[in-house]
């Protein structure tokens, strides 16, 4: 099993601690305490992100989904997809070898929710993975949070979320949050025009309000007059 490291920071630990979490340690706090300071829209963009995941979960639940894929999930520790649909099937997929392994221990003997170390950009590979575990007959949610936008161009990431749309099932729902290049794309990571990160849907049918700032899509509440704007955009859409 692949050993955590106390003494190197991990991003999915550090977003654990930027959640509330408990499952990480005090190089990923000091490491999170550092790039809030040099990056202060760092903890509110993760904040959108994780709201949106969470609305968009429930959004595809109502609509009768009852399985779904979290690609580039980390940790599943806090407010994650199997908190919010306790009864759904869920499949967590991490391409790094000791988050998942962390993941599956965190899972525990859980049946309706997996940990699975796989690779966005092998989509195929991923789908065979997940099909252990989900019925690629029925609809899935997919959600693309926060991933896409460190996949370069170099690795065509179109053409990768293509091949994912046309491998699922009718009534199928895809939901992505993505930087945009309207402001600073994370560490390493690459900000989209608006128009790039639509074209990730495809011919999928997009659920009102359509492609948005991630706390603004069907947020719980009212939206404050004045509120903040974040560089992070997102949006669902559905198969037909």
């Amino acid at each position: 099993m692949p050993q955590l490291d106390p003494d190197t920071p991990n991003l999915a630990r550090m977003y654990d601690y930027l959640l509330g979490g408990k499952d990480n340690f005090a190089v990923d706090r000091e490491a999170l305490d550092r790039l809030a300071d040099l990056v202060p829209e760092a903890v509110p963009l993760a904040r959108a992100a994780r709201g949106f995941l969470q609305r968009a979960v429930r959004y595809a639940a109502a609509q009768g989904v009852t399985q779904f894929l979290d690609v580039g999930s980390g940790l599943p520790t806090q407010g994650n997809v199997h908190e919010v649909v306790p009864h759904a099937r869920v499949v967590y997929v991490d391409h790094d070898p000791v988050v998942a392994a962390h993941g599956r221990a965190l899972l525990g003997e859980r049946a309706s929710a997996v940990f699975v170390e796989a690779d966005l950009l092998d989509p195929a590979r991923m789908l065979d993975d997940a099909a252990r575990h989900l019925d690629p007959e029925l609809p899935v949610g997919v959600l693309l949070v926060s991933v896409l936008h460190l996949v370069p161009d170099s690795m065509d990431p179109h053409a990768v979320v293509t091949g994912l749309r046309e491998a699922l099932a009718p009534g199928s729902h895809l939901a992505i949050a993505h930087a945009t290049s309207s402001g600073d794309a994370p560490a390493g990571g690459t900000g989209r025009s608006p128009e790039e990160i639509q074209a990730f849907f495809g011919d999928f049918v997009m659920v009102e309000p359509g492609l948005v700032q991630a706390h603004e899509w069907r947020p719980d509440r009212p939206r404050l007059v004045g509120g903040s704007r974040l560089p992070l955009l997102a949006g669902m859409g559905w198969k037909p």
